[in-house]
């Protein structure tokens, strides 16, 4: 894979760009400084909507919790929506959306949710720990893109883990994508049934799936059973739970390109946004490769959005914080295939360095 280096253009900043020079592949137009230094902000889903780009993302808070790998540092109680007419532009933060005071389920930590459109009504679609820590998703709607979102009553029946991404198909289909690994519990629901315990496939059995459901027209819940959307590398085998560098750990995301569905996802432990291609919503997909390498902090968590012609990659780092896993900020950058439709694998720490060398 070629690496695309970054162009730092200051979304909010009137800096001078820096350019950084580019051997082997086309340049990459990056925002290096934080789309927003208010608050931090994490697990960006980003969305156009009537020409506008909309990016919906977690609310980092210190909560002063130790860092742990059940996740219980992340303990984010609201949402935030940012907005921009286009990338470089200026960037609004907008009020509260959603707080976890206002959702009659839910008990604590909102993680990364995704957001949609149908009819004139938006969706908003979060994970959080019910009142018996177990982690289900929500969804609030409004008539605003930015909120405030009024929230259900209850789950999603059947929903469980974390990370929801709905997609919406060409033909007006909607399917939600979940699942991650440790703290998101996608683990402890093997058998179907939600087990207390942490079980996990030996290293030579395939790696645990992440799950879609096709949502119902109401996009209130799921239309049929919640399946697993399986990974496999090129000669079409599973990949292996041993197999850290390439299988599934969370943040999954979906989008098409040339008629062909973009599968991408977190490997967790290996810090890598990784993606594999098929030929339906539902998968199989096969491996291809990554897209984003490791960022400064621990997570790494994205989405990838179009707008005018032009594909962008939103991720977050821990930069604005000083390195500080549990309070990252939202950045973006622009995502380039080559001719054969794989993606170039960018390397945000290469831009990081230059910009740095550059201002000394």
């Amino acid at each position: 894979m070629l690496v695309a280096s970054l162009l730092a253009t200051g979304c909010q900043s009137s800096s001078s760009e820096v350019q950084t020079e580019e051997p082997e592949a086309e340049q990459a137009s990056a925002t290096l400084e934080p789309l927003v230094t208010e608050i931090y902000t994490a697990d960006p889903s980003a969305h156009v909507f009537n020409g506008k780009i909309y990016v919906y993302p977690s609310h980092d808070i210190d909560a002063g919790i130790p860092e742990k790998d059940d996740g219980s540092h992340f303990a984010m109680r609201d949402y935030r929506v940012m907005s921009m007419d286009s990338v470089g532009g200026k960037v609004t933060l907008h009020d509260v959306a959603l707080d976890i005071k206002d959702v009659p389920w839910a008990g604590r930590q909102m993680w990364a949710p995704d957001a949609t459109e149908k009819d004139g009504t938006y969706y908003l679609f979060f994970p959080a720990k019910d009142k018996q820590d177990i982690f289900r998703i929500g969804v609030a709607t409004s008539s605003s893109p930015i909120g405030p979102f009024k929230a259900q009553p209850t789950p999603i029946e059947g929903s469980y883990s974390i990370d929801p991404a709905v997609f919406k198909d060409d033909n007006g289909d909607y399917y939600m994508y979940i699942g991650g690994i440790w703290g998101g519990q996608l683990q402890r629901w093997s058998s179907g049934k939600y087990n207390a315990n942490d079980e996990y496939p030996a290293d030579d059995q395939p790696a645990l799936s992440p799950k879609v459901a096709k949502m119902s027209s109401d996009l209130m819940s799921f239309d049929g059973e919640v399946k697993d959307v399986q990974i496999v590398d090129k000669d079409g085998k599973p990949l292996l739970a041993k197999d850290n560098d390439r299988r599934f750990f969370e943040a999954a995301w979906v989008h098409k390109y040339n008629g062909k569905y973009y599968f991408s996802y977190s490997t967790g432990d290996t810090h890598n946004i990784a993606y594999a291609i098929g030929d339906s919503p539902v998968g199989p997909f096969t491996y291809q490769g990554v897209i984003l390498k490791p960022v400064l902090g621990w997570t790494n968590h994205h989405s990838i959005v179009e707008q005018n012609g032009k594909w962008y990659l939103f991720f977050h780092d821990s930069s604005l914080s000083g390195g500080k896993t549990p309070l990252r900020s939202v950045k973006v950058t622009e995502l380039k295939y080559n001719p054969d439709g794989t993606i170039q694998t960018i390397d945000a720490m290469v831009s990081v360095d230059e910009t740095q060398k550059a201002k000394s």
